[in-house]
């Protein structure tokens, strides 16, 4: 269902391309614009991995300076069928985790200080499950297209309102009113889009990572505390909305309160939990 709810929404994010060209008619800026757009989110999607790490100050780390974690990371792999990623800390308190790569080839986990603090071995397991579920599902590369598409919707509304405050006139493409969707309501739809997917996809990983790990149950209980850290500590440092997607638990939980479901870019914890529960009691892990 997931899967089915991600290529619809991915569709509607291309009709919406296609709309908005046709609000903005021929022009050769907004071609100019498009394709620019394009070959930033090109050069995104082939150097995110060393991007997002660099961005945290994650630190690559071998067998001989995290045993624990390196073999928690070689084992789930393993049972993924994937190769071994790169395995990564960043020396913050606040636990959380992410995963980044273009492809399982050229795949990173990254945990915090703190959620090695905050967790056990069968709770990190869960996490790192989840992590590599978004591998194996290459969600990088859907969230990477998504993210491209709005892009490119964004790009071409702020040609739209150049054109309107420059007197351009596309009187025949829908007028005053067209100009205003495309400039307003077509990069927010966009958005909202994007995030839909980031949600779907989370739902996604959280299943298979509970097969990955074992128990549906560590991933929910891990789940839990680092939600209760999200929303009582301070943000991540240097998290930013641009990438709390990747994230287990969206590191800017406690600044964004507002209308919090529809712009989220994760699900609820409570809804996460509760599927997990659900998974766990078919397969006869819990009570």
């Amino acid at each position: 269902m997931n899967i089915f709810k991600t290529m619809i929404l991915m569709a509607l994010l291309s009709g919406l391309m296609v709309a908005m060209g046709g609000a903005v008619g021929g022009s050769s800026g907004a071609f100019f614009m498009l394709v620019i757009s394009l070959g930033m989110n090109f050069f995104s999607y082939w150097f995110s991995d060393s991007m997002v790490l660099s961005a945290y100050n994650a630190r690559e780390v071998s067998e001989a300076d995290a045993p624990e974690l390196y073999n928690i990371v070689k084992n789930l792999a393993q049972k993924a069928d994937l190769p071994m990623p790169k395995v990564c800390v960043i020396d913050s308190d606040v636990p959380n985790a992410f995963a980044t790569g273009r492809n399982p080839d050229h795949a990173a986990v990254a945990v915090t200080t703190g959620i090695m603090r905050v967790l056990d071995y069968n709770e990190i397991s869960g996490v790192l499950g989840h992590e590599l579920a978004h591998v194996k599902h290459r969600d990088i590369l859907t969230g990477t297209i998504a993210a491209s598409m709005a892009g490119v919707i964004s790009m071409i509304a702020n040609i739209a309102q150049w054109g309107a405050i420059f007197g351009s006139r596309d009187n025949e493409n829908g007028g005053i009113i067209g100009t205003l969707a495309t400039i307003i309501l077509a990069p927010l739809a966009a958005s909202l889009i994007q995030m839909a997917i980031s949600r779907s996809r989370e739902f996604d990983a959280d299943k298979t990572g509970g097969e990955i790990c074992g128990n549906p149950m560590y991933l929910a209980k891990a789940l839990e505390k680092i939600e209760y850290y999200a929303t009582h500590a301070e943000p991540l440092e240097n998290s930013s909305p641009a990438t709390a997607h990747m994230f287990i638990v969206n590191p800017l939980e406690n600044s964004t309160k507002l209308l919090k479901n529809l712009f989220s870019t994760h699900p609820p914890t409570e809804d996460r939990i509760a599927k997990l529960q659900e998974q766990a009691r078919e397969m006869h892990l819990l009570n």
